[in-house]
């Protein structure tokens, strides 16, 4: 089942400056989190459960996906 995301709180790292619209944005909704890109707000969104979250994040932090 696909979340509502119509009142979903959308948040933007605090590291995004803004100035060239590069931002990925996230949003916690439901038992999932939201993550989708600033320049395309009604493009696809990626859902994640938390865990699933944390491991992406996890590997991006160790720079596994370069290369």
């Amino acid at each position: 089942m696909t979340p509502d995301l119509s009142s979903a709180r959308w948040r933007t790292s605090s590291y995004s400056n803004g100035s060239n619209g590069n931002c990925v944005q996230v949003a916690h909704v439901g038992e999932v989190m939201a993550v989708r890109d600033s320049k395309n707000p009604a493009g696809p969104v990626l859902l994640l459960r938390q865990s699933g979250l944390t491991a992406f994040l996890d590997a991006v932090k160790v720079d596994q996906f370069d290369g």
